[in-house]
């Protein structure tokens, strides 16, 4: 569980994070900040894993605020000015949303965020906190809960995806690219073998030099990605 913050002085820009947030089960909102000052608060009290935080503010603004903490939570930040991305990731935010914020754009710069705290925690004994096996895609309005193990392969089809899984015959279909998928599965889990196709490791049962197979369908293998499939089997 991400422990988190919004932090923006516009109350309605407040209310729609804090709607988003909602829509992720593994981020805890803890406090809805208006200021930096109250944010700075909120952490001398509270450990804060995640920050949601506006940059034109009054008082401090969200950039300095960022340069004044000595030990800095992961921050997203989410603004209406794209001018200040350089300087943002200058600063090692985690990712840059421009409003109005897409909910499939906001998922993705979670996703990031849950991959960060899951790798900078990985080699920490004690932990009892379960590393999720799915993620969450955009689908007629709703968020749908899409389990890793049940993907057989993802296919492209220019701005949309289909992900095929093994639980269903009908496909889901979403708006995502295939780059925006990829950066969300776990490499140790999936491989990209055509600008096309990114298929599950776990469900391949053959490879040839220009194919993949999983049972008795065949998809292609694009030069480009030859090298890493190869490298996959040892050959």
């Amino acid at each position: 569980m991400l422990r988190c913050i919004a932090v923006d002085d516009e109350p309605l820009a407040l209310e729609l994070l804090e709607d988003n947030i909602s829509n992720l089960p593994y981020l805890q909102l803890v406090a809805k900040c208006s200021n930096a000052k109250e944010a700075i608060k909120v952490m001398q009290e509270q450990t804060i894993d995640l920050i949601f935080l506006d940059i034109q503010m009054p008082g401090l603004t969200g950039l300095q605020f960022i340069q004044s903490l000595s030990t800095r939570p992961m921050i997203i930040l989410v603004t209406a000015y794209e001018k200040f991305a350089l300087e943002g990731f200058n600063l090692d935010v985690v990712d840059y949303l421009v409003k109005p914020v897409a909910l499939d754009r906001f998922v993705k710069a979670c996703n990031k965020a849950l991959e960060l705290f899951q790798l900078k925690n990985s080699g920490k004994e004690n932990s009892n906190e379960p590393v999720p096996d799915y993620f969450f895609v955009n689908v007629d309005y709703s968020l749908l809960k899409v389990a890793y193990p049940d993907i057989k392969y993802i296919e492209g089809l220019k701005d949309y995806i289909k992900i095929h899984l093994k639980s269903s015959s009908k496909p889901i279909i979403t708006r995502m690219t295939m780059k925006a998928i990829e950066e969300q599965l776990p490499i140790s889990q999936f491989i990209r073998i055509h600008k096309s196709y990114i298929v599950s490791i776990a469900f391949i049962t053959a490879i040839r030099k220009n194919s993949v197979f999983i049972e008795q369908l065949e998809l292609p293998v694009s030069e480009t990605y030859q090298e890493a499939l190869m490298k996959l089997t040892g050959k």
